[in-house]
């Protein structure tokens, strides 16, 4: 039987008739007069050899095929429509090529002492006491010397033993991490028992920490003695020494843990644990609870501003705060890049500074944390910074007088007041206004020439703008402005790219598809993990020459840009804060990328106060999160005592005497925000009150800390799961897929009433049932579609309600994930951008094993069987049928759907498998890949063989999975 849809046959007729040479046994080209029923799309489409157009009745036909090189000469990016404005030199700036300045200044202001001169810059130096395949593993990725004031952190007293914490906050690109990463290594190898967690904020950054610190950690060794001996003692008292049965391994295990991973390991399977936030609680909850804490032995927190961050800073100063309380051998190391922007925008003196305003932040943690505190102000590559107005670029340290001068012009117009401030002020350069209708605005204009002169003179540029859908159109008008390019290279890499991302699941974006060809691109949270990985990747080659972002990829993943355009100083509907510009303008320059690095913020007239207010702004003074108008104490005190932490008042004051509350208020005001929060959790019937004034949890509230919820999630899941233990809904999904919606990401969702209106109609009798019984009225959703109205969310009934419809409608969400709809259909069926859905996807997986834990510590154990098998649905994306194949390593949704269509229909039969025969199966899942592999004979056999190494890996783990369930 062929597989009609894709024009195959299946892998195990291919297999029987021939011998294994993979480049011809799958993705076929048609002949040139091939006419077949297929899936088709509905516009004509250029795909990587042939050309297609549509015809009647569904058909496809092929109506030319040509060599992919020509069609890629047919494909070169079009002419532009429009050109950037030229820059001109101003009176304030040299009359040089643009960049040559920063070559000037670089040599001057970046000349350090070499490890020649300074032995100490030298990571090999005695005194840092690390061995020589990590020093060797530093060198290979580019390190082989530090910084001075990293060698002045590093050997401060009590820092390399570990005897001391430390805080201490550097710009971006000054090379923070490198110290945190030497402590931290260094910890783990010298005391070979001891384990590491590393807290970063967020997804993007875990992985890319996890693929560096694998690097640097390969062929490293812990110190462990080859004749390990230890004093066991006897039952008389006596002491004898006793070989241990099994011994340390002496390789470093590195783990990530992080929403929607699927990693298997464990707190005890691994030696550095790199985690977001919220994992890095829950485990250390989990070593306190099961007493294992001993052997915890350095915390590292990076971005540690983010303790005032108002939804996750107090899970931050959760951590901090037990720590200090256990008073354990755990060195606890904070870093941040919180200088004030006013001094980011200065040129500073390199080195340490002193105690200025900029300490104030940094001094105030130390001493919470009890740690020693440290300040750089050094950056390797300098940075010139700029403000533009009316086509018109200032120096930016001149901000204040810029405003100075505007704010005397108000009652002038535009033009009147931008040439009476250049007469005060010199500018730096000028920027022709532009005839282009696309250009008439002049932010636009100055966007536009700063972007496409960065990209003319073979630099990448970043721009930031304040949504996603700006970034869209702004990528469209930028690579309209791009010079034509003939670099055939340069040119297929592009290509390739288009191909690899019209590959995914979610297919292309069609304005994607355009910007590429021309060097231009844009990232932002509605496109999928795969896009933005690839745009990125695309980007830090070299591939794309300007990348167009919302600001959230400052704080994300690491792209250094030669030239950074901050076009607005609104992000969304509010101006920028000094942390993020700090952040976004952090990109600018980094060591071994550039030699130079630039910023420029286009501000309007609108926001010209608030812009020079901005720049000569310090960071804010970092306060608790703990603060009842934010999370409260509420958690803090639940978690403490759930975990066995502390018990009576006396311990519980102690406790709150380590947190960054009682530092920050008054120490009668702090007791009462606590008693008043204790007397909260009492009532709530978290918390239990003996008589000799110590506090218990209960069992509702050892699973709430269990499943990591707050305190009012968690009552809001058992009142719903009370109910659905009461009366659940089994003959149909629709009631556990409810449950499955996260509290939060459900909070964020927006409701199209039409579409949840269609749903409904849509519904099976079983779903409609669960949607009543959970508190969804039919009639209501009507209401709504016919009024036009919005949720009201004022008085607490009005709240409850909003969840429980904002839940509904995410929940139809997650039904069609595990059905095995496309990602992209989904998103435009809800019309929602697919990075949201993806987001849900990934936010559900950690709530639905939250759920599946607070229904084990309530003993209901049905429940709890009941949602860890949807769990499974959910991680895997498919129906129940392919919930065995979708745990083998490679094999997600629709390859699994394809295997088993193909003739490995179940776990044993893919793992009794021959490697050679899943190769044609693999080869369907990406036909565009292969189709082009078969052009190049040594591209084939290049993709050929890694296919064949996949297959390997599918069938050892297939294997492994399966002598597990025998």
């Amino acid at each position: 039987m062929s597989f009609k849809s894709h024009g195959f046959e299946t892998s195990i007729d291919v297999a029987r008739r021939q011998q294994y040479h993979v480049a011809q046994l799958a993705g076929h080209k048609r002949p040139l007069t091939t006419t077949e029923e297929i899936p088709f799309v509905p516009k004509t489409e250029v795909r990587d050899g042939s050309a297609s157009r549509l015809k009647p009745h569904g058909k496809l036909e092929i109506i030319e095929s040509t060599p992919l090189e020509s069609t890629r000469a047919s494909l070169g990016p079009p002419p532009t429509r429009f050109t950037a404005s030229r820059i001109q030199p101003g009176p304030a700036s040299a009359v040089t090529a643009p960049g040559d300045e920063h070559k000037q200044k670089n040599t001057a202001s970046v000349a350090i002492p070499g490890s020649s001169q300074n032995p100490l810059l030298s990571l090999r130096n005695p005194k840092y006491g690390l061995p020589d395949a990590l020093t060797a593993n530093f060198a290979a990725l580019g390190v082989r010397n530090i910084y001075p004031w990293q060698a002045s952190c590093l050997l401060a007293r009590g820092l390399l033993s570990g005897e001391r914490h430390l805080v201490y906050t550097a710009p971006t690109g000054g090379g923070k991490s490198l110290v945190a990463d030497v402590l931290l290594l260094k910890r783990i190898i010298e005391n070979p028992t001891k384990k590491a967690i590393l807290v970063l904020p967020y997804v993007a950054l875990v992985q890319e920490k996890l693929k560096w610190m694998r690097r640097i950690v390969q062929d490293v060794g812990k110190n462990v003695p080859d004749d390990e001996e230890e004093e066991e003692e006897g039952q008389e008292g006596l002491s004898f020494p006793r070989r241990r049965w099994k011994k340390l391994q002496k390789q470093i295990r590195v783990t990530g843990f992080f929403g929607g991973s699927r990693t298997t390991n464990t707190w005890a399977d691994t030696d550095i644990a790199i985690c977001t936030i919220e994992k890095a609680n829950s485990l250390i909850n989990t070593a306190i609870e099961e007493c294992s804490i001993g052997d915890l032995g350095v915390v590292v927190l990076d971005e540690l501003h983010m303790l005032d961050d108002e939804h996750r800073g107090y899970l931050l100063e959760l951590m901090v705060t037990k720590l200090l309380l256990l008073q354990q051998d755990i060195q606890i190391v904070g870093m941040s890049a919180t200088l004030s922007v006013g001094q980011l925008f200065i040129s500073l003196p390199s080195h340490i500074a002193g105690r200025s305003n900029i300490a104030k932040n940094t001094e105030m943690l130390a001493q919470w944390m009890n740690a020693r505190f440290f300040i750089s102000t050094y950056r390797p590559v300098p940075i010139d910074e700029y403000l533009v107005y009316e086509n018109v670029i200032y120096p930016a340290a001149t901000s204040r007088q810029l405003f100075q001068t505007a704010s005397k012009l108000t009652a002038s117009t535009s033009a009147s007041a931008s040439a009476s401030i250049q007469d005060t002020i010199p500018a730096h350069r000028t920027i022709e206004p532009s005839s282009y209708k696309e250009l008439n605005n002049a932010a636009t204009n100055a966007m536009v020439a700063l972007a496409v002169e960065t990209a003319t003179e073979g630099y990448g540029a970043l721009v930031f703008c304040g949504s996603r859908n700006a970034c869209q159109i702004h990528a469209s008008t930028i690579s309209e402005a791009m010079p034509h390019t003939l670099d055939k290279e340069e040119l297929s890499q592009r290509l390739d790219l288009v191909a690899e991302l019209r590959s995914l699941a979610c297919g292309l974006d069609p304005v994607l598809q355009h910007t590429i060809i021309k060097g231009t691109g844009f990232h932002h949270a509605g496109m999928t993990t795969e896009e933005r990985e690839l745009i990125a990747a695309a980007y830090d080659s070299g591939v794309l020459k300007i990348l167009i972002a919302t600001c959230s990829l400052a704080a994300g993943v690491n792209l250094p840009a030669r030239r950074v355009i901050i076009n607005g100083a609104r992000m969304g509907r509010d101006l920028v804060g000094p942390a993020m510009l700090r952040q976004m303008c952090g990109r600018a320059g980094r060591k071994r990328k550039d030699d130079a690095g630039e910023t420029y913020l286009i501000c309007v007239k609108a926001d010209l106060e608030a812009v020079c207010d901005l720049l000569d702004a310090d960071m804010p003074a970092i306060e608790s999160s703990l603060v009842p108008e934010k999370r409260g104490l509420k958690r803090a005190l639940l978690e403490a005592i759930a975990t066995g932490l502390v018990s009576g008042c006396e311990a519980i004051k102690e406790y709150v005497q380590c947190t960054l509350l009682y530092r920050t208020l008054d120490q009668k005001l702090a007791y009462s925000i606590m008693k008043s929060a204790l007397q909260e959790l009492v009532d709530e019937e978290l918390l239990v009150s003996k008589e000799d004034e110590a506090y218990h949890a209960t069992q509702l509230g050892q699973a709430v800390v269990a499943s990591a919820f707050a305190p009012e999630d968690g009552l809001f899941v058992h009142e719903e799961l009370k109910r659905a233990i009461q009366a659940f809904v089994m003959d149909g999904d629709m009631h556990v897929f409810y449950m499955f919606t996260p509290l939060q990401a459900a909070m964020s969702t927006s409701i199209d009433w039409q579409i949840f209106r269609d749903q409904l109609d849509l519904m099976d009798e079983s779903g409609l049932r669960a949607l009543q019984f959970v508190g969804v009225e039919p009639g209501f959703v009507n209401t709504m579609v016919q009024s036009g109205a919005s949720l009201k969310e004022v008085t607490p009934e009005q709240i409850q309600k909003a969840r429980i419809y904002r839940r509904a409608y995410a929940a139809f969400q997650l039904r069609d994930l595990s059905n095995e709809v496309p990602l992209s259909v989904i998103a435009q069926r809800y019309r929602i951008p697919r990075g949201t859905v993806q987001t849900l996807a990934q936010q559900c997986h950690g709530f639905a094993a939250g759920m599946v834990k607070f229904c084990q510590r309530m003993n209901w154990g049905m429940m709890a069987a009941v949602l860890d098998h949807m769990r499974d649905r959910l991680e895997a994306g498919a129906r129940a049928d392919l919930l065995e194949m979708a745990q083998v390593a490679f094999v997600k949704s629709w390859t699994a759907r394809l295997l088993r269509e193909n003739g490995f229909r179940n776990l044993r039969a893919l793992a009794e498998a021959e490697p050679k025969d899943l190769v044609p199966v693999l080869m369907m899942v990406n036909p565009r890949k292969t189709q082009k592999s078969q052009l190049f004979p040594t591209e084939a056999e290049r993709y050929a063989a890694k296919l064949l190494t996949k297959a390997e890996t599918i069938v050892g783990s297939a294997n492994k999975i399966w002598g597990k369930l025998k």
